[in-house]
């Protein structure tokens, strides 16, 4: 059994100003380096790190101090808004509408699921019996929670409100 813990990359200057970064790089803001270091303080136990390659995240496992192996995975990218990608969050919505149809010139929410399984299935296969700390986007998380979690419909995640919480476990 592998256990992996998902933590989202800390907060950014687009997500304190409104702004749906999707694939675009983005930057933490100073109050998300306080939140990376204490990401590490709480996340000392684990074995490996894998992290969206998104500037976003990539700094979060950057700032928490972490001493362990940290490898940059693409399949754990936010999901491509396309054309919308650095919009104004409420340009989005309904978000419902892209769980199986492509944003204009980038994913749906399926297509990010999809690339979650296929990350999971390599972690399975390399790390089983590890402690794995996942640094990645909010769809992420929903892809984690339809393969690992409740299993609902990737509609009904989508519109759930988000509580942040230091990390959701899970195991594979």
């Amino acid at each position: 059994m592998t256990r992996l813990i998902y933590e989202t990359h800390a907060t950014t200057v687009d997500n304190e100003t409104g702004i749906s970064t999707g694939w675009l790089p983005g930057e933490l803001s100073e109050r998300g380096i306080q939140e990376a270091k204490e990401l590490g303080e709480r996340r000392r136990d684990v074995d490996v790190v894998f992290s969206s390659d998104l500037r976003r995240a990539v700094q979060t496992v950057e700032h928490s101090g972490l001493g362990v192996p940290h490898f940059q995975d693409w399949r754990l990218r936010e999901c491509n808004y396309g054309e919308l990608n650095g919009a104004p969050s409420g340009a989005l919505d309904p978000r419902t509408e892209r769980a199986h149809q492509p944003f204009p010139g980038g994913q749906s929410y399926s297509d990010v699921v999809e690339l979650t399984r296929s990350f999971l299935t390599d972690v399975k296969r390399w790390y089983d019996g590890s402690v794995v700390l996942l640094v990645a986007h909010s769809a992420n998380r929903w892809a984690l929670d339809h393969l690992l979690g409740s299993g609902a419909p990737i509609e009904e995640l989508i519109e759930s409100p988000f509580q942040w919480q230091p990390g959701w476990e899970y195991e594979i």
